[in-house]
């Protein structure tokens, strides 16, 4: 198949989605498939377009690894004076409309808030993951969490506050984070009500409206899902902190355990919740749920991840190698239910 694999942007999750986008590329080529990797913002300027698919070119040489620092994406923005006009680079849309499909390894804003999705919709290209509806839900955590409470799904209790709104308090220790970011950036654990303040200022750094919620003490899960069906539990312990934005892309910060070590019981109520959550957000091909697990064995539902990354760090492919699933079959699972 000649597929596209979609990576980079200019969201916080850049280097994320790069790193993602390599291993998918290199997958894709294992499994014979006529792969091309471009970044969407910057595009493709090269010779010979409308044979892109023959070329025998390394297309992931240039690309580097994940920095423990948010990339610079007004250095990115620069490399294109044209970028306000339109958000694609050069030649992406002709050749996505020349692929048999395009691999979304793209993660936040601009990748997972359902725009491009909407675009390609629009143009009869097919694409890997949910649509732009469930996309544009699943990126407004505070809309994700309506949702969970009104089908039952337990979500930790927690407000929204709008930039330039008079903070409202809230218990401490608490979690502020940003309404629709992605990979724990923007995200901070207040212990004091001191800290409270400056974890809004930091929140607020990633966009106008942030989530306030209550601080569930105990053990971080994660399940991903596939057309419905939920994938062993992994549990995630990081050796410092929380599973912030280092913890979570750099080798040897967490400790991951999958299949997690816990009852039976509690492992069929994850998976359960996390396809039911699949359900009500409308989602479709795959997607990875969050969880917090208390103390006390009360199960809390954080978020849904609607392109969970594909890193050599990332959770989804670790959850389906438990169950006998390469790297390189997952990959063609995903294309599978894509285009059928």
């Amino acid at each position: 198949m000649k597929i596209v694999v979609l990576a980079g942007g200019t969201s916080t999750e850049r280097d994320v989605s790069l790193s993602s986008g390599v291993m998918i590329y290199k997958a894709l080529k294992k499994n014979g498939h006529k792969a091309v990797l471009l970044d969407v913002y910057l595009g493709y300027t090269g010779e010979d377009i409308e044979n892109i698919f023959e070329k025998d070119e390394e297309w992931d040489k240039e690309i580097g690894g994940i920095s423990d620092k948010n990339p610079d994406i007004e250095q990115i923005k620069a490399m294109r004076p044209d970028g306000d006009k339109n958000f694609f680079g050069a030649n992406v849309i002709s050749i996505c409309q020349a692929s048999d499909v395009v691999f979304m390894a793209l993660h936040g804003e601009n990748g997972e808030n359902g725009k491009i999705q909407a675009c390609f919709d629009l143009m009869g290209i097919a694409y890997t993951g949910t649509d732009y509806v469930s996309s544009a839900i699943c990126m407004d955590k505070g809309i994700t969490k309506d949702i969970f409470t009104c089908y039952g799904i337990p979500s930790p209790a927690g407000i929204r506050l709008k930039k330039g709104e008079k903070a409202k308090e809230f218990p401490v220790p608490c979690i502020v984070k940003a309404c629709c970011g992605g990979s724990s950036v923007g995200v901070s654990i207040a212990q004091k009500e001191q800290e409270y303040e400056k974890a809004l200022e930091e929140a607020f750094r990633y966009d106008n409206e942030v989530i306030v919620e209550q601080y569930i003490k105990g053990r971080e899960f994660s399940v991903g899902v596939i057309e419905g069906k939920a994938l062993p539990v992994i549990e995630i312990a990081p050796l410092q902190g929380f599973y912030d934005y280092k913890n979570k892309y750099q080798a040897g910060s967490a400790i991951e355990t999958c299949p997690a070590e816990i009852s039976e019981e509690k492992t069929k109520e994850m998976q359960a919740y996390a396809e039911e959550a699949f359900r009500v957000l409308r989602l479709k091909n795959y997607a990875r749920m969050d969880f917090m697990m208390s103390n006390t064995g009360e199960i809390y539902c954080l978020e849904a991840n609607t392109l969970p990354g594909m890193t050599p760090t990332s959770l989804l492919p670790q959850e389906a190698e438990a169950i006998g699933i390469s790297f390189e079959e997952l990959c063609e699972k995903i294309i599978e239910a894509a285009v059928k």
